[in-house]
Order: C-alpha cells, then structure tokens, then sequence
C-alpha cells in the first residue's frame, strides 16, 4: 500500500509518453501541412509525376519517407529537441521554391546540358530536413537521415539520365526485339523503332518500352527493404543493382513475348485490336512476377540476419519531454509559416494546371507604330493541346524583314537559348541586350543563329507585374540565364507568375556576314520594341 501522502514517481512516466506521442502526431499533421510553404516546388513535382509516366514512381517517396521518419523517431523514443537551426533551413527551402516559382534561374553547363536552379527535389530535401530538426533535433536528423536523404527520388529519373540512358536503352530493347521477329521469319520496316508485322499491324518501341519505370520501382523497394531490415551496405547495393537489373531482363522478356503475341495475332485477327491490353497483361504478369522473386530474395537474405537487432528505445527523461516554451514558440513559428504558405497554393495550382488560350483572345493590336499585324497564331502542346505561345507576326507596309513576337500563357516556359541547346542548336552569338519599350529599357537575352538556309536572332525576356527583364552571365559552354525575381509578389497572387515574350526575325539573305546579319537584324528588333508596351501584351493575356 502507499501511505497517504506519499509521491508516485512511476505514475508521471505514461503523462510523458502520452505527450511526447501527442507531441509527435502534431508534428506529422505540421509536415503535411506545412508543405505549402514550398507549394511551387510541390506543384512542379505534382505535375511531372501525373504527365511523365516513367517519374509517376516519385510521387509515393514523400509517403514512404516519411513512415521511416516516424519509425526512426519512435526509435529514439520520441525524443523532442527541436531547434531553431531547422526554421532556418525551412525559410531557405521556402526562399528556394519562391524563386523556382516566380523566377527563372538556369545553369548552363555545356550547349546540351543545362539545370533549372534549384531543382524541386532538392527543394523538397531540405523541407524535410528542416522539418526532423524542428521536430525532433539533431538525434532525429541523425536517426532518420536515410529516410530524409530517400526525398532526393522525389524526382528519380532526372533528365541527364534520360538522355544518357534512358535513350540507349529504349534502342537496345528496340534491336531485340527486332532481331528476335527476324530470326523468325518476319521482314521488318527499316525503321528501327518500328516493328511492323504489316502495313497498319506492329508497335514501337517507344522511351517507355526500355523498362526503366520496372527498373526504378525495383531498386527503390530493394533500397528500402535493405535499410528496414538492416542489411549490410554491400547486401544493399547488391540487391539493389540486381533488382534494376532484374527490372530490364523482365522488361526485354516482356518484349519478346509481345512479338510471339503479334506473329499469334497475324493468324487470328480478332487479336489485333486487343495488342494494347495484351501488353498491359502480360507487362503486369511479369512485373509480378518480378516482385515475388525480388522479396524471396529479400526474405531469406533477412533470414540470415542475426535475431539480435531491434529498435533500441532511449529511456525517457520527463525533464527533456516537458514542453519547454522554446519548444512552444518553435512549434508556433513553423505553424504561423505553414498559414502563409497557403498564400501560395492558388498560384501552385495555376502552374499545375495553365490555363489554355485561344486565338480570339490574342493580346496583339493591329498596327504597333509603322508596323502592321499580319496573321496570329498559337503554339501547342500536341499530346496535352496546352497552348504555350500565343503568336502574331508583324510587317511594315514597305517591306523589310517581318518580326514574329509571342507571349506565353504558362507560366515561366521554357527558356528559349536553353532549348536550342538541348536540341543541340549552337549559336553563332548570344548575349545580353537592352532595348527601350515603350519608353522603358529592359534586359533581354538573344542569341543569333545560322542554319544554311536562314539567319535570325531571337530575344527573350521575363514579365511580371513588377516590370520586365531577363539576364545572362558566363560564356557560351558556362554561365548563367536568370530573370530577378520581384520582392513584392511574395503576397502571392494568382496572376503574378512570370510571362516570357519571345520575338524573332530573320533574313534569308546569306550573302551577308554575320556580324553584318546580326548587327541588321538587332537594330530592326530594337525599332520594333520601340513601339511595343510588354507590360499591357502581358496584363491582356493574363487577364
């Protein structure tokens, strides 16, 4: 019996459990929620897992990563030692996905590489570190960094791997199959791609066909599963290569049995308009099966493991658990940060989904100064019809070289001296530019190009609501293209992304230098802005 009186010490150990678990559900809540702080960033991931099938993977890293978070936390027996060094790494990340969103900053390494700065992975990285710090302090962040560095795969394929990898290996697959129709008897077209069993009967073996999703989505649960059950680093690595591996020979097999389909199909016709879904079986029925070996071989190689090893719970120490007023104003800081994100989220879901335009509703006057509207025209995406440039081109009564001007209704497209790049189009010369518009100068970027056939300089800029103006640094094979963004429209608006205006003339002319093409071809540029006001161009298609 207890004496009346007597302290009960054991009895304030379950209170701190409790508050400590309480503790720690809250800080999940605040996690989800406080994603808006970095909204731009998550609708950019948003939008290439649901319209790029071969990343669509990425989109369940936030879900996994953060159960192995709450798992690791649950390990060090909910320790709560947050600190303000986690705010501080969340201000960063929200300061790097306001300029993802409302700027435009892009590392050019080489005429074919170039980085959008800072990519939304990273973006999301630290949000999830700052998050563990916050929560849980230094133990958390060291306890759970597996699991937080696991949000770099938010974007798993990144586009240097498509181009390097990717690329080559839709081509190998392509070659095997083929080569396997060959040799039984089926005369192909030449197209490598293509295996047409008939004129209008065959596939193509598209980038999707190389078997890099199976791939990916087989390495990332290798990967998981080596660290839930502890494994040893070299284990890991080696049952994540064989599970890549295993994802392409499966992939390759898929392939091979699609040609025994078709040659089946050639003799029984009611087949052939079933192709599609005998893909999708027989692609499902191997990845199954893909799966069933992949954890077998987890299963036994966890048999093996020693039965020695559990999640170790620190004791609990009520001094360190009680909610300690620091503790509250953390808390309260990150909560308050986490309101004002959702400032943010409308203008997200307008980057997600852009609005679309039509040619009616096109922002060009009929006459700019001496020079006259000839046609309009927009520019679309052809699998989404997205349209991504509006166009109206203009020419002076007594002729001259026309010039093409277009606004973009989506918000920060593609930078248009990058995209040459990609293609693998170098020019001549690029450089910045300063040109007056209606009575104000703005920077522009310009690249000058020749093709054999025409030579033409384009020029871009940036627009918001804060003014126009779009910068290039460094030299051809490295620098830098950014436009600055605008303090203000931190109040975050729906309509106050950024807008590219993108103008074009040309000469087909080759008898001139360049330098003497170039240097014409500005100065009709320049006399044309002169007449154009961006900032109406702009207001009026965003309207």
């Amino acid at each position: 019996m207890t004496a009346v009186g007597e302290a009960r010490p054991a009895a304030e150990v379950p209170v701190v459990k409790t508050s400590a678990a309480k503790y720690a559900a809250l800080w999940t809540v605040l996690a989800v929620v406080g994603a808006s702080t970095i909204a731009p960033s998550v609708a950019s991931l948003w939008k290439m897992w649901t319209t790029d099938a071969l990343k669509s993977v990425g989109m369940a890293i936030p879900v996994v990563s953060l159960v192995l978070v709450l798992r690791a936390w649950k390990g060090i027996g909910w320790r709560a030692e947050g600190t303000w060094w986690g705010f501080a790494l969340l201000l960063a990340a929200a300061a790097g996905s306001w300029v993802q969103g409302q700027g435009n900053l892009v590392i050019v390494l080489s005429p074919q590489v170039s980085r959008v700065v800072p990519p939304p992975s990273l973006v999301f990285l630290l949000y999830g570190l700052a998050i563990a710090l916050c929560a849980g302090g230094r133990r958390l962040l060291t306890a759970a960094m597996f699991p937080l560095l696991l949000l770099v795969m938010t974007n798993p394929v990144p586009q240097s791997f498509n181009l390097w990898i990717d690329l080559p290996l839709q081509r190998i697959s392509a070659d095997v199959a083929r080569s396997l129709a060959i040799h039984l008897g089926q005369h192909l077209t030449p197209d490598s791609l293509r295996l047409m069993f008939t004129p209008e009967f065959g596939m193509f073996i598209a980038p999707g066909c190389d078997g890099m999703r199976g791939a990916v989505t087989m390495g990332l649960i290798a990967l998981v599963a080596g660290y839930v059950y502890r494994f040893r680093w070299g284990a890991t690595a080696a049952i994540t290569l064989g599970a890549v591996l295993l994802g392409y020979v499966f992939n390759l097999l898929r392939l091979c049995l699609l040609v025994f389909y078709y040659l089946i199909a050639l003799h029984l016709p009611w087949l052939q308009n079933k192709a599609e879904q005998g893909d999708y079986v027989i692609g499902a029925a191997l990845f199954l099966l893909g799966t069933i070996l992949l954890l077998t071989a987890i299963q036994k190689l966890r048999d093996r493991r020693p039965n020695d090893i559990a999640v170790r719970t620190l004791p609990e120490d009520a001094s360190e658990q009680r909610f300690s007023m620091q503790r509250k104003v953390l808390l309260a800081a990150v909560t308050v940060a986490a309101l004002l994100g959702c400032f943010w989220i409308p203008q997200a879901i307008a980057i997600v989904h852009p609005r679309a335009m039509l040619v009616e509703a096109q922002p060009f006057p009929e006459h700019l100064g001496s020079y006259t509207r000839q046609r309009v025209w927009n520019e679309s995406i052809t699998e989404t019809g997205t349209v991504i440039y509006v166009w109206a081109e203009y020419a002076r009564a007594g002729g001259g070289d026309p010039i093409e001007i277009g606004v973009s209704p989506v918000a920060d497209w593609h930078n248009p001296l990058v995209c040459h790049s990609v293609r693998g189009e170098t020019p001549v010369w690029q450089g910045q530019i300063a040109a007056t518009t209606g009575g104000a100068e703005v920077e522009f970027i310009s690249g000058f190009y020749n093709d054999g056939v025409t030579q033409f300089v384009e020029a871009s800029t940036m627009c918001s609501r804060g003014g126009c103006g779009e910068h290039m640094s460094g030299a051809s094979h490295l620098g830098l293209v950014y436009s600055l963004p605008r303090f203000h429209l931190l109040r975050g608006a729906i309509d106050s992304g950024s807008t590219r205006v993108l103008l074009r003339t040309e000469t087909t002319n080759m008898a001139l230098t360049a330098d003497a093409a170039r240097e014409e071809l500005m100065d009709t540029l320049r006399g044309f802005l002169q007449n154009v006001k961006l900032d109406e161009l702009t207001q009026g298609l965003n309207r």
